[in-house]
Formats: C-alpha cells, structure tokens, sequence
C-alpha cells in the first residue's frame, strides 16, 4: 500500500508542539482590522491549541 500524503495546507498552518498537541493560528486576524477593538485584536494574536474534539480530523490531515 503506497504511503499517505499530509495535507499541504495544514502543514503550512499547523505545527506540533513538544508534548505533542498541535498549535494553530486563530481567525479573524488577517484583514479588515480597522472595525475591530485593540482588545479582540490583541486576544487573536497568540496562537491556540486544536481542541480534543477536533484531534481525529487534524491528525488524518497530518498523517501522525
């Protein structure tokens, strides 16, 4: 059986952490930033943790 591809763009997105949860990046921070509060701007700026629901999914697109 051949071997499983990742998925490009969720390696381009996602990266794995030391204790082996993946890190991500939150939306909403790419454009349109002038009608947004300096307070939802900053709190989008750090990165999040894929969540334990969402664990399956990512790891098929990641081939772990």
């Amino acid at each position: 059986m051949a071997k499983l591809k990742t998925n490009s763009g969720a390696k381009k997105r996602l990266t794995l952490t030391g204790s082996g949860k993946i890190k991500r990046k939150h939306a909403y921070h790419s454009h349109i930033l002038t009608k947004k509060t300096k307070k939802q701007k900053r709190n989008l700026d750090h990165f999040a943790l894929v969540q334990k629901a969402d664990m399956r999914r990512v790891n098929e697109l990641l081939v772990l």
